[in-house]
C-alpha cells in the first residue's frame, strides 16, 4: 500500500529535500503569477474616466467583507453598515480585523491589503497542501501528483458551458452556473477570487497536529491544535464544525476498529473542543440573541446556494471526486480489520465530510471547504495503485514496449491534465467580464468623487440612498449606512429592493418617497448612471432635497430635515 502507517511519522528525509520543496514552491509561484494576471490587466487596461474596484468576482460579499475591514480597523468591535437600521457594534472577525490593522499601520486600502492576503493565503495553503500529501505519501510521484491535484482540481462545469455555446442555450439557471462557479472546493478559483476561503481551509493544520501527537503520545500537540482551530475560527467559524466532526469520526472508527477507547483521541478532542469553541458560541449568540444578525442569518436563503444534490455533485466535484470515490469504495469502507491509522483517518474525513456537505442548514456549501485535499489524496492512491496495474497488465498482455516509469509519468500528467479545463475557462472568461470596463467591477471617475465626497462629510452613522450597484461600495468606501447593499446584511432585503425601484419610478409621489424617507433615516441620496436608468426619477425636482455635488453624471442630494 503507497499510503505510509502512522508508526512511521513525518517522512522527513524526502519531505526535507531541497528538490520536493522547489517543486512545491515554483507551482504555487505559478498558480499565484497566472492568478494575478487578471488583476494586472483589470488595473493596466481601465479607461481614464473609471476606477477597477479591485474585485472580479462576488462584490456584494467581499464588499461586506472590505466594510468589517474598514470598521475593524478603527474599534475593536464593528456594526453593520450594509443596512440603514441602526445597530450596536457586536461583530468581530480575527482575519478582517487583522487586515483592517495592517492596512491602516501602512496606509493601505481594501485593494490593495486585498492583494497581498490574496497571495499570502494562496502560497500558506499551498505549502500546507504539499506538506499533507508529502505526509500521506512516501513516493515522490505520487505526493506531487495530490499536490497538483489538490491546487488544481475542478469540475466539469466546462462541458455545461460548451453545451450551452454549440447548443445555444441561451442563459443556464443558476443552479448550473454555479456547478462551475462554486468556490469553496476549488484552490485555484479561490486563490484567483475568493482567497479567505483558502485561507480557512488551513484548518487542516490541526489535522496534521492531532496525528503526529498521536503517534508520539504527546498532548502538546492537542494544545497546538486547539490553539490553531481558535484561531481559524474567529475568522470563519463554519470551519470547526469540519474540524469536530472529521476528528470525532476517526476515533469512532479507530474505536470500533480496536475495540477500545482511543485514549489520546478521546483526550486530545476534548482540549480541542475547550481551546476553540468560543468562536463557534460566539457565533450561535450572535445570531439567536441579537435582533439584527439573527435576521441576517435568516436571509442566507436569499443567496440560493447549496450543495449540489447527488446526482449534479459529480459535476461540481470533477473527475478526481470520481476517482476517490472509486478508490474508497473499491477499499470496502466498512472493513476496518487491517487497516492502519492513516488510512483510516483518510477515510474519516472522506466520509465525515461527505455527510457535511448536505448538513440541513442554509450554509452547508462551506463544508466543502478543504475536501479537496482528502480527495486529491485519494484519486491519487486509486490511479497509482488500481488503475495503473490494470493498465500494466494490459499493456505486458499485448507485449508492448511501454510501461515503467514512463507510464506512471503519464498517467500522473494525464491526470492533472483532465482536472483544469474549468479552472481555464474560469481564468479565461475574469477576461471577458473585465475588458468590458463595466459594473460592478468598474465605477466612473464621478462616481469615485461621489463616494469620496460621503467619506469627507457628514456623520459615519448618516444613511444613503442608492442603487444596489452603488450601495454596496457605500459601506466600505464611505463608512456610511447603506440603504441597500447586500442580499443577506441588509435586512428585509427584497422589500428594500422594491423601495429603491418605487424611490426612483417617476409615478411615485413624493409623500411615498417621504415615507421611506423617514422610517428608514435616510440621509442623502446618490444620484448617478445607475440611478438614473432605474426609473428616470431625479430627486432635484423635489423640494425635499438640496444639492450637495455636482459632477458631469454624478449628483449628491441631501434629505432637508423638518422640524
Amino acid at each position: 500500500m503507497s499510503v505510509t502507517t502512522l508508526e512511521k511519522d513525518l517522512p522527513r528525509a524526502s519531505v526535507r529535500a531541497a528538490s520536493e520543496w522547489r517543486f512545491a514552491a515554483i507551482a504555487i509561484a505559478l498558480v499565484l503569477i497566472v492568478t494575478s494576471v487578471p488583476y494586472a490587466y483589470a488595473y493596466l487596461t481601465t479607461p481614464p474616466d473609471k476606477q477597477f474596484m479591485g474585485i472580479m468576482f462576488d462584490v456584494p460579499d467581499h464588499a461586506q467583507y472590505f466594510s468589517w475591514m474598514r470598521e475593524l480597523a478603527q474599534a475593536p468591535l464593528a456594526s453593520n453598515k450594509l443596512t440603514p437600521e441602526p445597530n450596536a457594534p457586536v461583530f468581530f472577525n480575527l482575519l478582517w480585523w487583522g487586515l483592517g490593522q495592517l492596512g491602516r499601520l501602512f496606509g493601505l486600502g481594501y485593494a490593495p491589503m486585498f492583494q497581498i492576503f490574496r497571495l499570502a493565503a494562496g502560497a500558506a495553503f499551498g505549502l500546507v497542501a504539499y506538506w499533507l500529501c508529502a505526509w500521506f505519501f512516501e513516493d515522490r510521484r505520487m505526493r506531487r501528483a495530490a499536490f497538483l491535484v489538490a491546487l488544481l482540481t475542478s469540475g466539469f462545469g466546462w462541458v455545461l458551458i460548451a453545451l450551452k455555446y454549440l447548443l445555444r442555450l441561451g442563459d443556464l439557471p443558476l443552479q448550473f452556473i454555479l456547478l462551475a462557479q462554486i468556490v469553496e472546493p476549488n484552490s485555484f478559483f479561490g486563490i484567483l477570487s475568493t482567497p479567505h476561503l483558502v485561507g480557512s481551509a488551513l484548518y487542516v493544520v490541526s489535522f496534521v497536529l492531532i496525528l503526529k501527537g498521536e503517534v508520539r503520545g504527546q498532548l502538546r500537540y492537542a494544545v497546538a491544535a486547539g490553539l490553531f482551530a481558535l484561531f481559524i475560527g474567529w475568522q470563519h467559524a463554519y470551519d470547526l464544525i469540519l474540524v469536530y466532526a472529521i476528528l470525532g469520526s476517526y476515533g469512532l472508527l479507530k474505536w470500533a476498529r480496536d475495540r477500545r477507547l482511543p485514549m489520546y483521541l478521546l483526550k486530545s478532542g476534548l482540549i480541542v473542543f475547550a481551546l476553540s469553541c468560543s468562536p463557534a458560541l460566539y457565533s450561535v449568540l450572535l445570531t439567536s440573541l441579537d435582533p439584527m444578525w439573527k435576521g441576517v442569518l435568516a436571509q442566507y436563503d436569499n443567496a440560493g446556494v447549496f450543495t449540489p444534490n447527488l446526482l449534479l455533485l459529480p459535476i461540481l466535484m470533477g473527475p478526481a471526486f470520481l476517482l476517490a470515490l472509486f478508490t474508497t469504495l473499491k477499499d470496502n469502507p466498512v472493513r476496518l480489520s487491517g487497516v492502519d491509522d492513516r488510512a483510516l483517518f483518510l477515510r474519516a474525513w472522506f466520509w465525515a465530510n461527505f455527510l457535511l456537505i448536505y448538513l440541513p442548514t442554509n450554509f452547508q456549501i462551506k463544508m466543502l471547504n478543504g475536501w479537496q485535499i482528502p480527495i486529491a489524496v485519494l484519486a491519487t492512491r486509486g490511479l497509482f495503485d488500481y488503475m495503473l496495474p490494470a493498465v500494466e497488465s494490459f499493456v505486458r498482455a499485448r507485449r508492448w514496449n511501454w510501461g515503467g516509469d514512463s507510464l506512471r509519468r503519464a498517467a500522473a500528467v494525464a491526470l492533472v491534465l483532465v482536472i483544469v479545463p474549468t479552472n481555464l475557462y474560469l481564468w479565461a472568461w475574469r477576461f471577458v467580464d473585465l475588458r468590458r470596463h463595466d459594473y460592478p467591477y468598474y465605477l466612473r471617475a464621478d462616481e469615485i468623487r461621489g463616494l469620496e465626497w460621503l467619506e469627507a462629510n457628514g456623520q459615519p452613522e448618516e444613511v444613503v440612498l442608492s442603487s444596489l450597484t452603488i450601495g454596496q461600495y457605500i459601506p466600505a468606501l464611505t463608512g456610511k449606512r447603506a440603504f441597500l447593499a447586500h442580499w443577506a446584511q441588509t435586512l428585509d432585503f427584497y422589500g428594500k429592493s422594491q423601495m429603491v425601484d418605487e424611490f426612483f419610478a417617476p409615478e411615485t409621489g413624493d409623500d411615498r418617497r417621504a415615507q421611506i424617507i423617514q422610517q428608514y433615516g435616510v440621509d442623502y441620496v446618490f444620484y448617478g448612471p445607475v440611478e438614473a436608468t432605474a426609473g428616470g426619477y431625479d430627486p432635484g425636482v423635489s423640494s425635499m432635497f438640496e444639492e450637495v455635488l455636482t459632477s458631469p453624471t454624478v449628483r449628491l442630494y441631501r434629505v432637508k430635515k423638518t422640524g
